[in-house]
Order: structure tokens, then C-alpha cells, then sequence
């Protein structure tokens, strides 16, 4: 059985002037960063597995997830692309949206990834800054020339200040998506500062809600899922951020796993239905809160609406043992659990 998920997370914003002691988070819709990935990934063939890796890549862009998320979460996409003939404009897109710049919520730059991507495709490529972000100071209080200000493989400082491969001038727009002002991933451009960047490994951990702790598991929700014969998460195909995360279920054998993610799935809606914006949460995990997507971030939960027409669910994974967490219809999380075995709604 095959469903549609649909996804907009939008981040909340206030308004404030540079310099001042009241900051912002700067708004931007996160969904919009991979839309032209997954169109491309569902017309090279890659089914639902494009939607998955496009919500677990877009989720990166929030400001909890570590440095190298961003990266990891392009690295999946480039990964995917190539198992569909290096699908060229899958590969540019992952390009494009490994130099997206990330949300702030203290108006301060974020700080560079610290080590290589997977793959070369990737090499030399680091997210712009948005132009209200402080560019001499760094999220932590960190200043220019500390730890994370300088890409990896540069040394010295990004010049322009701000800028990126894709947008060698300087930083972009509050809240205004990369993909939508360039196709030029910039490959090949230069900046000011020498890039020497080499190539080694690096993996991403998948956070779980804080509500049921579990162990991670693919998100690979469609097609042949490298984790039916193993429930653990691949570095290729796994889901690199919060947002759309995995919990193991005691078995994914014989099928059985597909009652026990959807009796999961209803675990985690009912504790969800619990919580609110005070409750206590461990950093960098996410939940449903009150109907919209949370994250952790700071021991409170900060909600992103999921949009109209749309709630905040736990979700059955179909060819794997575990479920995700994701902005969906009622309607198609009805749909998802019952067609697991489970009984008793959304909530058991």
C-alpha cells in the first residue's frame, strides 16, 4: 500500500535589528530546501524513499542538529542519486542544499562541519549564512577564527563573509531558499580562502523522541530496505536528523515487525498527546506537541506548525522495523496504522 506525506515546517520568527540585545530566529520554510531534490529523485524512479530522505535532510536545517548533520543528510542524497543512475540534477540539488544556510534562533552565524563528506561530489562545499546573522560571531559565543568558523580544509576565514560556493558574493536573504536563487552548485568556484578539502568517512546518529527511548533503525520507507535483515541504520539510506526518526521494534522478521512499529506508533501518539511546550525533553529530540512537529532544543520544546490541513504523527515504517515522526493528514495516519494490524486509532 502505498501513501502521500505531505510536509511544510515553517520556523517562527520575531523581528529585531542587528546588533541588538533582542535577538531573532530567522524564519525560512525548511521544506522548500529539498522540493526540487525529491522531484527530481521521484522522476529518476526513487518512490517513497524520495520523501524520506527529503524530510530527514530538510530537518537539518534546524538549529539543533550538530554541525555536520547538513552535510551527512546531503551525503544520503548524492548517495541515493547514485543508485539511480547518478541521476545528475539529484546530485546538483544535494549540491545546492548542503550550502543552504541553517535557522539561528540567537542571530549569530552556525558553525562549518569539521570533517570531509562521504562523497567527493561534495567536497569544498559549505552552507552560505543568512544576512541577518552576526558575521564576526558564531552560535556559542565563538569568535571568528575559533573552532567551526573556518570550513573544513580552509585556513583562513570564509570571504566574503557569509558566502558560499553557490553564492561566492556573500550571505542570502533571511529566510530565502538557495535552491530558488542559483542551479549553479558552484563546484569548482573559488572564494578567497584555498580549499585543500580531502575525502574520509563520516556518519550521523538518529536522534528518538525522548518520550520512549529506543535504538535507531533505517527510515528507508520504500522499495529493498538495507535494514530488513538488520535493525540498524544505514549510513547511505538512515535518517540524519530528527525530524524524521526511527525507533527499533523487538522484531523485523517474517513481517512481524509491521504490527509491532504500528503498536509503536500508537505508544508514541499517546505520550505525545501528553506533552506540552514546558515539558522536560533531552536536546535535539522530537516529538508531536499539541498537533505540531517539536524539537528539543534548550530542555523546552520549540513547535513548528505543520500546516493547514496537516498534524504531527508517529508513523508505521512499511519495510522495516521502526516508525517516524512526521506532518501528515489524520486521514493518512489512520491509514498507515490500521493497515499494520494495529487496532484503536492513532492512540491504541
Amino acid at each position: 500500500m502505498q501513501f502521500t506525506t505531505l510536509v511544510a515546517f515553517t520556523l517562527a520568527a520575531t523581528t529585531s535589528v542587528y546588533g541588538a540585545p533582542i535577538h531573532k530566529r530567522i524564519a525560512q520554510v525548511i521544506s522548500d530546501s529539498t522540493t526540487k531534490w525529491e522531484a527530481a529523485c521521484n522522476a529518476a524512479g526513487g518512490g517513497a524513499q524520495c520523501n524520506q530522505v527529503a524530510v530527514a535532510s530538510f530537518s537539518t536545517l534546524l538549529a539543533a542538529p550538530g554541525p555536520c548533520e547538513q552535510q551527512n543528510a546531503a551525503d544520503n542524497m548524492v548517495d541515493l542519486a547514485k543508485t539511480l543512475s547518478s541521476n545528475a540534477d539529484m546530485i546538483k540539488f544535494a549540491q545546492i542544499f548542503a550550502q543552504q544556510p541553517r535557522n539561528s534562533p540567537t542571530s549569530l552565524s552556525v558553525p562549518y562541519c569539521q570533517s570531509a563528506p562521504r562523497n567527493a561530489e561534495l567536497n569544498g562545499l559549505f552552507q552560505c549564512q543568512f544576512q541577518g546573522d552576526n558575521p564576526t560571531t558564531f552560535v556559542g559565543g565563538i569568535a571568528v577564527g575559533g573552532n567551526g568558523t573556518i570550513p573544513f580544509g580552509m585556513s583562513a576565514p570564509v570571504n566574503p563573509a557569509g558566502s558560499c560556493p553557490a553564492n561566492p558574493s556573500g550571505p542570502i536573504a533571511d529566510g530565502s531558499q538557495l535552491v530558488d536563487l542559483t542551479q549553479n552548485p558552484g563546484v569548482g568556484g573559488t572564494t578567497t580562502s584555498k580549499n585543500t578539502t580531502g575525502g574520509s568517512n563520516s556518519t550521523s546518529t538518529v536522534a528518538t523522541p525522548s518520550a520512549i527511548p529506543s535504538s535507531s533503525s533505517s527510515n528507508s520507507d520504500c522499495g529493498e530496505d538495507p535494514a530488513e535483515s538488520t535493525p540498524t541504520a544505514s549510513p547511505t539510506m538512515a535518517a540524519s536528523s530528527a525530524a524524521a526518526t526511527s525507533s527499533a521494534t523487538p522484531s523485523s522478521t517474517s513481517g512481524n515487525f509491521k504490527l509491532a512499529n504500528g503498536q509503536n506508533a500508537q505508544k508514541l501518539n499517546a505520550q505525545f498527546a501528553t506533552l506540552t511546550t514546558t515539558s522536560l525533553c533531552t536536546e535535539g529530540t522530537n516529538a508531536c506537541v499539541n498537533g505540531a512537529f517539536a524539537q528539543c532544543v534548550g530542555g523546552t520544546y520549540v513547535t513548528q506548525s505543520c500546516g493547514s490541513g496537516l498534524i504531527c504523527a508517529a508513523l508505521p515504517l512499511v519495510n522495516s522495523a521502526g516508525t517516524s515522526i512526521t506532518c501528515t493528514t489524520n486521514a493518512d495516519a489512520l491509514a498507515r496504522i490500521v493497515a499494520t494490524g494495529a487496532q484503536g486509532g492513532l492512540t491504541g
